[in-house]
């Protein structure tokens, strides 16, 4: 990753209204987690301790202060492995804070997406991911471009509008 790109909790804490996040990948490179979960292994919901990590606090924290999180996932159907498992882990981004809905792909034809998951922090600074083929990230990149702005805002509302609260999209 670049080094000229702040780190995410330095731009959530620069947050003042909204952070959105899009994501379109159906796959990510593999974590400990998700291997873990692969092997049967089930988080225990009610052992916060057990799960709750840094990223988790920096929402709950910019929640706190009034910013809006909204997440945002664009998946195929039927889902993959990994995005069975996304499913499943979204309760500690809900636990956190933040509002998360899925748009299964085919409703999101008419839908003008960009090419990259990224963030919008306030509507004006993106923080684009660029991943591997095989789902590592590369690098990310920050922009304040108006037209890629634009853009990703736009391309995140129209996927909102359509999209299934967490808690009503079954896999």
């Amino acid at each position: 990753m670049s080094s000229s790109v702040p780190a995410f909790a330095e731009l959530l804490d620069q947050c003042q209204s909204s952070a959105v996040h899009l994501e379109l990948r159906d796959s990510y490179a593999p974590t400990e987690r998700f291997e873990a979960w692969q092997r049967g292994e089930r988080i225990d919901w009610e052992d916060r301790e057990s799960w709750w990590h840094p990223y988790d606090q920096l929402i709950t924290d910019a929640v706190a202060r009034g910013v809006v999180i909204r997440r945002a996932r664009v998946v195929s159907e039927p889902v993959s492995e990994y995005v069975r498992w996304e499913h499943y882990v979204t309760h500690a981004n809900v636990t956190a804070g933040e509002e998360v809905r899925w748009l299964p792909r085919r409703r999101a034809t008419r839908i003008p997406l960009p090419g990259n998951d990224f963030w919008l922090f306030d509507g004006v600074l993106l923080r684009v991911h660029h991943f591997s083929g095989d789902g590592a990230v590369v690098e990310d990149e920050i922009t304040a471009d108006p037209e890629a702005v634009e853009l990703c805002g736009t391309a995140f509302e129209a996927v909102w509008e359509l999209a299934i609260p967490h808690h009503l999209y079954e896999i």
